[in-house]
């Protein structure tokens, strides 16, 4: 991995009402981003773009662009991975699916009878992490309601608990330095915190136009390391001193 070349990755946004919710899962102490809480994600497999997708997914034809779909698939196979909870499913699942040891996402989907509709997921955000940094992601986020009577359960291993918070508490324990939560994650729980359902995330997120963001880590007089993010982006801060 060199820093000219940013691993693809996608981060799944799951939210919920009464009142909104968003899931956030805790990462292992070992790892990337050590004990932090982050959404459902990781990087993009090499199985997520293969064409035996296209009799899985409802909506496979809809998507011209292979990376598009890819990440797509990438998002849902991640979020069931690490939560059991599995997204986008025609006909819905009354029950967490859990994770049959030795089976990947294609083989479960294709075992339940279901098919996947990667329409059900919403363009929300693209992150790409700051050249000066040696472990860099080009990250889509996507949004998606979380599918009725699934029960979210950390996988274990990569992820050692799960969590339902508001957006807005989250943030602020965040900045309280109660809790480990990276700038990008920190930023867009900001932005759900501006909405208060999760139609109206998903109707924000439609209506706004996917800037990408990558960062620029600036020195100050003093020598600490400030974030600068543009204006643009329309977060709610421009420069963040972590």
């Amino acid at each position: 991995m060199t820093n000219d070349s940013p691993v693809a990755s996608a981060t799944l946004v799951l939210v919920r009402d009464d009142p909104l919710e968003v899931l956030m899962v805790r990462r292992s102490a070992r790892g990337t981003f050590a004990s932090a809480l982050v959404f459902p994600g990781g990087a993009i497999q090499s199985d997520d773009a293969s064409p035996e997708w296209a009799t899985l997914v409802e909506d496979y034809a809809a998507f011209e662009d292979d990376d598009e779909r890819a990440r797509r698939i990438g998002a849902i196979r991640e979020t069931w991975e690490e939560t059991s909870i599995l997204v986008g499913a025609t006909g819905g699942l009354s029950a967490p699916t859990g994770i049959p040891s030795g089976l990947g996402l294609r083989e479960v989907v294709a075992r339940l009878g279901v098919r996947l509709r990667l329409g059900s997921l919403t363009s929300f955000a693209h992150w790409i992490t700051p050249v000066a940094q040696a472990r860099r992601f080009d990250t889509r986020f996507y949004v998606a309601p979380a599918p009725a009577g699934q029960v979210a359960v950390a996988d274990g291993n990569e992820i050692v608990g799960v969590e339902w918070l508001g957006p807005g508490d989250a943030a602020q324990a965040a900045r309280r330095g109660e809790s480990p939560i990276i700038f990008p994650t920190l930023m867009n729980l900001d932005r759900l915190a501006e909405s208060s359902s999760a139609a109206a995330v998903i109707a924000a997120a439609l209506a706004r136009p996917v800037f990408t963001v990558q960062p620029v880590i600036e020195t100050t007089d003093s020598g600490s390391g400030v974030i600068v993010i543009p204006a643009e982006a329309g977060y709610s801060v421009t420069r963040f001193a972590p």
